[in-house]
């Protein structure tokens, strides 16, 4: 088995990750005042913050190119692989995973699986970091999608953002939850559902907010291990002092990482989260 992983640039590896030669990245585009930026090419995360600070509007984001996609399917068959793996933004919050699905028809003998990863950033990372951690371990094709769909089923994020405008103008999230939030001083608390973002739950404060997010965390670990990640977005005293209180809730060994300028497009800046993966061992 000769096996290709493809993601997009919505991940956020995991440190310590070496790139692969056989991962591939599809770029997700952002544009800012009618200009299309690429995150690690022509814009840098501090940038992306300032533009975003100074633009007259929102950021967007587009899919990855279909066609991209497609010509990188051909290569790799032209350089022998013989598996693939494409796993990608939710699909609750992009249309890519749709979109793609006739790709694995037109591939053949290519055998090709696009799951729905059903999240992004970090938890997305660390699954691309199990794909080949089981390959390493010599675990055939069925095997490594069956870990990795159990992987899936089992992880999911919670997220408090600083303006849900950017969610809802996204069309991320729906206008009645962006009213409560906005009007009545509600933080509400979000979260991954089937891959769609939702509002968990309704708090008056930030601190509260955090307060409840620990909590949340002990409720969804409770049955097993996990790895739990703390993501922000260009909110690191904020993600450093949520983390502090994990660490005394007796979660020692978590992450600190930053949300990539896609995600951010959406969250906005301040957002921070606990992304929840499960440590698949059998």
């Amino acid at each position: 088995m000769k096996l290709a992983v493809i993601t997009d640039s919505s991940i956020s590896l995991p440190k310590g990750f070496e790139q692969k030669e056989n991962l591939f990245i599809l770029d997700i585009p952002i544009t800012i005042d009618q200009e299309s930026f690429v995150e690690g090419k022509n814009l840098s995360i501090i940038e992306f913050y300032d533009k975003m600070a100074k633009s007259s509007d929102l950021p967007k984001t587009s899919q990855p190119s279909l066609a991209e996609l497609d010509d990188l399917l051909t290569q790799l068959s032209d350089q022998g692989f013989t598996h693939v793996i494409g796993l990608f933004l939710s699909s609750g919050i992009s249309g890519f995973y749709q979109n793609i699905q006739y790709l694995v028809e037109e591939h053949k003998p290519l055998e090709i699986v696009f799951p729905d990863s059903k999240i992004t950033s970090v938890p997305l990372g660390l699954m691309v970091k199990n794909i080949f951690d089981w390959a390493q371990e010599g675990l055939n094709f069925e095997t490594i999608v069956s870990k990795l769909n159990r992987q899936i089923d089992q992880t999911t994020a919670f997220i408090m953002v600083d303006d849900l405008n950017h969610l809802v103008k996204g069309g991320r999230l729906s206008n009645g939850a962006a009213l409560l939030g906005n009007l009545l001083s509600i933080k509400p608390i979000l979260y991954f559902n089937d891959g769609r973002i939702e509002v968990y739950e309704k708090v008056r404060t930030e601190k509260k907010a955090i307060k409840r997010l620990v909590d949340i965390l002990k409720e969804f670990t409770a049955d097993g291990q996990y790895e739990v990640a703390v993501i922000h977005s260009n909110a690191s005293e904020k993600a450093d002092k949520f983390s502090q209180l994990l660490i005394e809730a007796g979660y020692q060994d978590l992450s600190i990482s930053e949300f990539s300028a896609v995600i951010a497009t959406h969250l906005g800046e301040g957002a921070v989260a606990i992304g929840i993966s499960p440590i698949i061992e059998d």
